[in-house]
């Protein structure tokens, strides 16, 4: 497959900058892998589909206030540093992406908040446009970790924060959310209510949790056309014995197993065994799933409408078969359905 593939055209108009009023209430188009059918429903509607002892995934990561504003020593410049991943907790290592990043070298010292409430220093260069930053800080690490966060505002993306003001920080968690650490939300999670999970618990429809903290190597450009050369970034994931055994079970008995989000399809199926189950897994994963691929575990995919040349669009289009998605996002545009983290969802199936 090829970059140019995965191209089509999106105005700016069909990217969501506001969720819909209600979670589970954003339009949700239904796509029959097999025959290409598409339905128009909302989202809730979705437990009409779920069955008695399927089986929906979900994601527990929790996004924190991974973008930090400061200062340059001496000169004052005004820089933008985003925090990716803790690299050691007692050194107080972090990776991070800065901008502009021309104005940053090995050495120089940047500072955080009212009288220099953090202080850092810039002891490597990772990438191009990365760095490793070492925080100056004498405290506990549970002061610097709350310290850290105060100042930190949450990573929501900035086409987003320009339209809307004040943000509504929780609407950028999922209602599953409890352990710290990605960068950015479980978008297909976002559409999940309470209300709509006590249904399907009504209905006897089992959920279980893995955890994927999702960084930035979802959203880098791709920038070589044979797709085959594209290196994913590395992600934490942790699948308990726990849910293993639930998804384990699910296909021994033929129920349907749901992925809730790219993020737990990329998890799961990187914890597959050579008998098509899924075993216990911490560690991490650097998959890149793209057409075409063999899925072992999920019967369907619950999603947001993705952007053009976005690897999470080739995630999707694995699933759901190359052409079968090219043509849904066609109608998708023609039906002004929207994009993005706060856009619409789509259900695989």
């Amino acid at each position: 497959m090829k970059l140019s593939q995965f191209n089509f055209t999106l105005s700016q108009e069909l990217i969501a900058a506001h969720p819909a009023k209600n979670r589970d209430e954003s339009r949700m188009m239904v796509l029959h892998k097999k025959t290409g059918e598409i339905e128009h429903l909302i989202f809730k509607d979705i437990i009409n589909i779920m069955q008695e002892k399927d089986v929906v995934i979900f994601n527990n990561t929790k996004v924190f206030p991974a973008r930090l504003y400061g200062n340059k020593e001496k000169t004052g410049a005004e820089i933008e540093v985003f925090l990716l991943r803790e690299l050691n907790k007692d050194q107080r290592l972090w990776d991070v992406l800065v901008d502009p990043a021309r104005k940053i070298r090995i050495g120089n010292k940047l500072y955080f908040g009212e009288n220099d409430a953090l202080v850092a220093e810039v002891i490597d260069n990772t990438t191009s446009r990365g760095r490793t930053l070492r925080f100056l800080c004498d405290g506990t690490y549970d002061n610097f970790k709350t310290t850290l966060f105060r100042l930190g505002e949450m990573p929501i993306p900035k086409w987003i924060r320009k339209h809307v003001e004040p943000i509504d920080e929780e609407r950028y968690q999922s209602i599953f959310a409890k352990v710290e650490g990605a960068v950015a939300a479980p978008d297909g999670a976002l559409h999940f209510s309470r209300e709509l999970l006590k249904r399907m618990e009504i209905k006897s429809v089992r959920t279980t949790e893995i955890t994927l903290h999702m960084g930035m190597g979802h959203f880098r450009a791709v920038d070589v056309e044979d797709l085959s050369k594209h290196k994913m970034d590395s992600e934490p994931v942790v699948i308990t014995a726990e849910s293993a055994e639930t998804i384990n079970k699910a296909k021994t008995e033929g129920r349907r197993v749901f992925a809730t989000g790219i993020d737990v399809l990329r998890a799961i199926e990187t914890s597959v065994t050579t008998k098509r189950e899924i075993t216990a897994f911490e560690g991490w994963t650097n998959k890149f799933i793209f057409p075409p691929y063999d899925f072992c575990i999920p019967d369907a995919l619950i999603t947001n409408f993705q952007l053009p040349q976005s690897t999470m669009l080739m995630f999707v289009a694995a699933f759901g078969g190359y052409e079968t998605v090219m043509n849904a996002y066609e109608t998708a545009v023609k039906e002004n359905y929207r994009f993005g983290a706060y856009g619409d969802a789509m259900l695989i199936i």
